[in-house]
């Protein structure tokens, strides 16, 4: 008698043993320690910080970072809203390396500061966590309509008119789209004003390879390869790179040049398989009049 069972699922993609896609679509994951540095991370002395659920049907939460000059008598602060990386795949708002990172964002400029978590891939693939991006610009918009009803550390604190926008990897690539979603009108921030934005190390792609893809610097731990196939887990089924979440000068991405895009910072490590493609954004942004600029950091990854 023959069987119609049918047989198990197999591995379609294994992402360093910590994210495994399955052919039945499902995803199992291990332990993302394995791809984060050892650290030490230490705290900075005087930042307070706590989490704030901004999407109550979804349970995402925002770590806000509330400095020591946050009491004192210089006024309202900056606000930085800031993206972890991790290549849509991994990582997290609460992670050590991040969590150190924000706290002496908060410490040193000083600012507010507040780390959002966002959707995952491949469970969610983008443009969920962009979507999730626009969520909490708009939740934050709400924060600043609220008066003496939002969250006593903002209303307390935040200049919500000095709103500034960061990420790191692929969170560098998810502040990017959703600041020009502003302009293009996709999300309104009210009294939110978004007046400058910063990118880390980049996460972009296209079909077409960059120098340092091509020739690629010597010991990097993030390959052609590994970036290929972050890409082909995170973006929609199917999609190529020339994608315009990946490639934000591909052929169906929206143009920039009309939109008024506050002043970007781009921050290009050398020994990096990115730096090509960060180059390639500063230089297209700027043959189209936009205020950049380019902080190079030779010899580091």
């Amino acid at each position: 008698m023959s069987s119609n069972t049918a047989p198990p699922p197999h591995v379609v993609e294994d992402f360093y043993g910590v994210v495994r896609l399955l052919s039945d679509g499902s995803v199992v994951r291990g332990d993302e320690s394995v791809l984060m540095p050892a650290g030490p991370f230490p705290d900075v002395t005087g930042v307070q910080c706590k989490d704030i659920v901004y999407d109550t049907a979804r349970g995402l939460k925002v770590r806000v970072y509330w400095p020591p000059a946050a009491t004192g008598e210089q006024g309202k602060l900056p606000v930085l809203v800031y993206f972890h990386g991790g290549g849509y795949l991994f990582g997290a708002y609460d992670q050590p390396m991040f969590h150190s990172c924000c706290q002496r964002f908060a410490a040193e400029p000083p600012a507010v500061v507040l780390s959002v978590q966002y959707r995952l891939a491949p469970e969610h693939r983008l443009p969920a966590a962009i979507d999730d991006g626009a969520a909490f610009l708009s939740w934050l918009s709400d924060q600043a309509t609220l008066g003496a009803g939002a969250d006593p550390w903002l209303v307390g604190s935040a200049d919500f008119a000095r709103t500034f926008v960061s990420g790191v990897s692929a969170g560098a690539n998810l502040a990017h789209h959703v600041v020009v979603q502003v302009p293009s009108g996709q999300i309104s921030l009210g009294a939110v004003r978004v007046v400058g934005y910063v990118l880390f190390s980049a996460f972009f792609g296209s079909v077409e390879r960059t120098a340092s893809e091509t020739d690629p610097p010597a010991g990097v731990s993030w390959t052609v390869e590994v970036s290929d196939q972050v890409w082909r887990m995170a973006l929609p089924v199917g999609a190529t790179r020339a994608h315009q979440l990946a490639n934000p000068f591909g052929p169906d991405s929206p143009s920039l040049k009309p939109m008024e895009l506050p002043p970007v910072l781009i921050v290009a490590p050398e020994i990096d398989v990115l730096y090509g493609h960060v180059l390639s954004y500063a230089k297209r942004l700027q043959e189209m009049g936009k205020a950049v600029e380019l902080a190079e950091f030779k010899g580091g990854e």
